[in-house]
């Protein structure tokens, strides 16, 4: 199959992009390398660098499928620079789905985010839950979900809303829960903990990445919007995990922001899709990984640090 990795380069798509590989897929990444590329080389991988926002510049021709990883992610980030945001998020979204059925690209996965339901009451996040974005980001996707949906008619349509990706990449992340707790656990011996009581839903980036293999395989048997993401641990929770692993003492001071979020996938579960890793997992991959130097700890490794002091335009 000829597979169309859009941000290939990032955290998520540098886990996955070598599963494509192995599975002897031929991959096309087309990636801004914002933060660079460590993809290793293969006989069946192209790297393009280009600009999602500029259609022209994409490769559709005899392209299978997409996986739309391509994204500014996470609050901070959005709100650096909305405009930009929504330009990639929002508008390339729209012109990549526009572009891809003009090309007769047969399936398109989409990387949403499971913050695109806001803050719910409920103990059980499910698909048919109304959506309430509350910031940039959130809306972003909301809106980039509703656009590649428009066209389920024309091709295979399979939106993926996922929960805080945890784990080891060599493109790795250190601004996201479970990394960002275990790496100040390593380094610093304290981790704070800006309240505690605010849950937040978890994958483990080895599930994460194969479950885009596993949508790709089952094409028509599943289409439509799933959760991904597999426990629902407060901040709290997360930390005596990693202490529990690291020895490290765990400070709490006031929270700005007290928002909670959890996610259920018992609909993709149903669909025979079974997770195999857990929080823990993630962090004993950091700490072993830490451990070999092979962990970025640079500002390279936290998105809103890099993006400041490397803009793109």
């Amino acid at each position: 199959m000829n597979i169309l990795v859009t941000g290939g380069c990032g955290y998520v798509g540098s886990v996955l992009v070598p599963k494509l590989l192995a599975k002897e897929h031929n991959v096309i990444v087309f990636d801004v390398m914002w933060f660079g590329n460590f993809l290793q080389n293969h006989r069946n991988l192209r790297i393009i660098e280009g600009d999602i926002r500029k259609p022209e510049a994409l490769p559709l021709n005899d392209i299978d499928a997409i996986i739309h990883l391509a994204a500014v992610s996470n609050d901070p980030c959005v709100e650096l620079d909305p405009k930009l945001s929504w330009e990639i998020n929002a508008l390339g979204t729209m012109r990549l789905a526009d572009a891809a059925v003009r090309h007769g690209v047969k399936q398109f996965i989409f990387a949403s985010s499971g913050s695109v339901y806001g803050v719910k009451e409920e103990n059980r996040v499910t698909e048919d839950l109304e959506l309430e974005p509350i910031s940039a980001y959130n809306k972003t996707k909301m809106v980039a979900e509703r656009v590649v949906m428009s066209y389920k008619n024309d091709m295979l349509v399979q939106v993926v809303r996922p929960a805080t990706v945890c784990g080891y990449s060599p493109r790795q992340r250190l601004d996201l829960t479970v990394n960002m707790l275990t790496i100040l656990a390593l380094t610093n011996g304290v981790i704070t903990v800006f309240g505690g009581k605010q849950v937040r839903p978890n994958i483990h980036i080895a599930d994460m990445t194969d479950l885009y293999v596993y949508l790709l395989e089952k094409g028509e048997a599943i289409k439509g919007i799933y959760n991904a993401g597999f426990q629902n641990y407060s901040i709290m929770e997360i930390a005596k995990i990693v202490t529990s692993i690291i020895p490290a003492e765990i400070e709490v001071t006031d929270a700005q922001d007290i928002r909670s979020y959890r996610l259920n996938s018992d609909k993709l579960l149903a669909t025979g899709f079974q997770p195999l890793k857990l929080v823990d997992d993630g962090i004993r991959d950091i700490v072993d990984r830490y451990r070999t130097g092979d962990i970025d700890i640079s500002d390279r490794a936290y998105n809103i640090k890099w993006m400041k002091s490397n803009p793109m335009l």
